[in-house]
């Protein structure tokens, strides 16, 4: 089973942001944070979007940072080939293949970060507390945290992290519903359970992006 001890940099691109979190052209007029050494603020940036990533690892300097994904790297594509039927190879044809893709999205990431750090795109804020006023954002997006790592950041952790979300942000979305070896995660039902009973609307809707295999669902949780 593929697993991970801790939280490592794994970025995606615009492209799958879109596809993982079912965006809409319009959508991408909207005040959007969002976390992690993907190449979604640097696209989204390019195409007239407001986007502000947060994330722990924006403490970092480009080389600090190289070396991160350096040495982590090799690890996730041996787990990779070794559970190779944890994943769909469609879209992503190969292990290598998902190593070119992964590595051209960080390295635009790292390509932008200085610059994007100094206008303020890039922040060094973790969850589950985030320097930002009440609804500062119209859509928070998660991608492959919240979820991903059920076992390491445990419930209270996704309590307190998904309350902050849905504090700082009119819209929350998660993506995917799934543990790291493409197992559901047990905290997906606790979680929206408690999002209803705080007067939040939660749905899980699929969308159309699956690597994970059964991985082709997002939750989303809005103010009624």
């Amino acid at each position: 089973m593929f697993t991970l001890d801790q939280v490592v940099p794994w970025g995606r691109s615009f492209d799958e942001y879109q596809r993982m979190f079912a965006l809409t052209v319009d959508e991408l007029g909207l005040r959007i944070v969002g976390d992690g050494p993907a190449s979604f603020n640097c696209e989204a940036t390019r195409r007239g979007a407001t986007v502000v990533s947060c994330d722990p690892i924006c403490r970092y300097d480009v080389g600090q940072l190289r070396a991160r994904i350096a040495s982590t790297y090799h690890e996730i594509l041996d787990q990779t080939r070794r559970n190779a039927d944890e994943f769909v190879w469609t879209i992503i044809r190969s292990v290598d293949e998902l190593g070119r893709m992964r590595m051209a999205a960080m390295s635009e990431f790292l390509d932008d970060y200085p610059g994007g750090k100094a206008e303020g795109r890039y922040i060094d804020a973790e969850l589950p507390s985030l320097p930002f006023v009440d609804l500062s954002f119209d859509l928070a997006l998660c991608s492959h945290f919240l979820f991903s790592y059920t076992t390491q950041l445990g419930e209270a952790f996704h309590r307190s992290a998904i309350r902050e979300k849905c504090r700082t942000a009119a819209e929350v979305r998660i993506f995917p519903l799934l543990a790291l070896g493409a197992t559901p995660s047990s905290l997906v039902a606790p979680m929206a359970a408690e999002c209803r009973e705080q007067g939040f609307n939660v749905s899980m809707e699929d969308v159309p992006y699956e690597f994970q295999r059964g991985g082709n669902q997002m939750m989303r949780i809005r103010r009624t």
